[in-house]
């Protein structure tokens, strides 16, 4: 059994005039909403072995707000930012760990979400995916190169303005 999880990366700021797009930070509400996703992740006990991350400022401050201290292998790459479904899978299926957090944009995350699922998810805000949305979703998989569309189930799906 494999698990994924997710994540589109925290609120961002628009504020810093003269950044591109990949440089942007998080906003003070993204870096509250990741140690909120971080908390909760931990305490229904969904912890990553691996990390396959976006290379934007953004996702980085992401993951770090989320305050794992457990051992993960971690790779931040260019192909996920603003990489469509088919290139997030892509990158997927070369992943080896057996808990996988994967963070990205939309509207990639959202179409990957939805297509990697056997059946949707009963969430008003599952289709737009909004900051911070994070999904788990467990594949009857020997391995990720085994996935494709359709196939995962969903565990829990939720949206940092839903956390306390």
């Amino acid at each position: 059994m494999l698990r994924l999880i997710l994540m589109r990366h925290a609120k961002s700021d628009w504020g810093h005039k003269g950044l591109s797009d990949h440089d942007r930070p998080l906003n003070a509400r993204g870096t509250t909403s990741a140690k909120l996703l971080g908390d909760w992740l931990r305490a229904k006990g969904y912890l990553p072995d691996q990390v396959l991350s976006s290379s934007a400022e953004r996702t980085g401050q992401t993951l770090l707000g989320l305050g794992f201290d457990q051992p993960m292998q971690t790779t931040f790459t260019r192909a996920l930012y603003l990489a469509d479904a088919d290139g997030m899978l892509r990158i997927l299926q070369a992943a080896t760990g057996t808990c996988v957090l994967m963070i990205g944009h939309n509207p990639g995350i959202s179409e990957l979400a939805e297509n990697l699922l056997n059946n949707s998810v009963s969430h008003d805000r599952f289709f737009d995916y909004p900051t911070g949305a994070t999904l788990v979703a467990d594949f009857d998989a020997q391995g990720w190169n085994d996935i494709g569309w359709h196939q995962g189930q969903p565990i829990d799906f939720i949206i940092p303005r839903e956390l306390p």
